[in-house]
């Protein structure tokens, strides 16, 4: 009377009846993020630098980076500069023209206002340089306060 069901349509059964994937936090209250294209023209206007984040949704790393993008301090010193995030998914070929060190998620890097990348400005670690400590907002404020530094 009851029939057994496989593995495979065990698995699917629960994947179908899960609510859809919630897109990460990245504070859009009090940070203005906007897309690539429209970053790159609003720097080039403003004289910005950018600070380019590229993450996808479905990433755990990039769930507990978007909670850095809260600490008040963060929020100050992203005024400094023309925000963009892009989902590595949705935009591959954002993705893999930056990617120096390789594809990782989630990687954090800073342009100039022409939108050329500035590969010195980094985390401070040999493996995964632009991957900041995504739980300590400390680590990319101090990436970003070298970047306005820089590229001001």
């Amino acid at each position: 009377m009851f029939r057994r069901l496989s593995p495979i349509a065990v698995a699917l059964s629960f994947l179908l009846a899960a609510p859809p994937a919630r897109a990460h936090d990245w504070n859009a209250k009090q940070i203005h993020w906007v897309g690539f294209t429209q970053g790159l023209k609003l720097a080039r206007k403003k004289h910005k630098p950018i600070c380019l984040i590229i993450f996808t949704e479905w990433c755990p790393h990039c769930r507990n980076y978007a909670t850095v993008f809260h600490d008040p301090r963060v929020v100050r010193e992203a005024r400094k500069f023309v925000m963009i995030h892009v989902d590595k998914d949705k935009h591959p070929d954002i993705s893999r023209r930056f990617a120096p060190d390789g594809e990782y998620i989630p990687r954090t890097y800073f342009l100039d206002y022409h939108g050329d990348l500035h590969s010195e400005l980094r985390a401070p670690q040999e493996q995964y340089s632009y991957f900041y400590d995504e739980l300590d907002p400390r680590s990319i404020l101090a990436g970003m306060k070298r970047a306005a530094k820089a590229l001001h």
